[in-house]
């Protein structure tokens, strides 16, 4: 029997990378003024600075500034003046201050779910930043419990199920990271729901998840992710002993 039902934030329920992926452009044409964007490999160079500085920073819009400011004063020896770091750190603030869109039937499907089962969002990020996007979003009604975390790992799903007092089997984790919300889950023997998004992070696009795992199903868009719940909850009955 499925106990708990996860939901990841950021692309899930609602758009945010497109917002980062903008950013990302508006920053290169700004570095571009100094440097020939092709030789420096600006988009490769800021990937790099970015897992590089996730142990420091952690996850989100202030992370993603700081390291732009890096990157620019790095590609440019230092050259780029005060105007255009106050233009990257107005592109962090416009990421941070960007309004809180929902995808669409999202609330239908995250209420139907919970008609069923407990519901808890878990999304990663910066705290005030994810605090401010589960109110702006209108859903934080629908969830037992909202859980922010610095990383999505074993150890986190483990402290949460811990704290709910459920096996891992009893767990589905929906979410539109195979590398965050699903490869952690299904290693610790839940399940996972994945709502692919059209755009996706570099550093996300890294997993070890087999697209042919008996513990993963797919959800084309939310309206889906009722039925492939239901599905776990069948899949994971039947395997039951007894």
């Amino acid at each position: 029997m499925i106990e708990l039902v996860g939901f990841d934030g950021d692309d899930t329920l609602w758009h945010s990378e497109g917002y980062y992926q903008h950013a990302g452009v508006e920053f290169q044409r700004i570095v571009g003024a100094y440097v020939d964007l092709g030789d420096a490999q600006v988009r490769s160079r800021m990937l790099a600075a970015q897992r590089r500085n996730l142990a420091l920073f952690g996850y989100g819009a202030k992370s993603m500034t700081l390291t732009m400011i890096e990157t620019a004063i790095e590609l440019t020896d230092g050259k780029i003046p005060a105007r255009d770091l106050h233009r990257i750190v107005a592109l962090g603030k416009s990421v941070l201050e960007h309004p809180v869109e929902l995808l669409p039937g999202v609330r239908e499907a995250v209420a139907e779910v919970a008609t069923r089962h407990r519901v808890v969002l878990i999304t990663k990020g910066d705290l005030h930043h994810q605090e401010r996007k589960v109110e702006r979003s209108g859903l934080g009604d629908l969830f037992h419990r909202i859980e922010i975390v610095s990383e999505k790992n074993e150890r986190s799903y483990a402290k949460v199920l811990a704290e709910f007092d459920i096996a891992a089997g009893a767990f589905v984790m929906v979410g539109n990271s195979l590398r965050s919300d699903i490869e952690p889950v299904i290693a610790l023997g839940g399940w996972g729901v994945h709502v692919p998004y059209h755009v996706t992070w570099e550093h996300e696009l890294e997993h070890g998840v087999d697209a042919a795992h008996p513990r993963v199903l797919t959800a084309n868009d939310a309206a889906d992710i009722p039925d492939a719940v239901a599905r776990c909850a069948d899949a994971g009955s039947e395997t039951r002993p007894g």
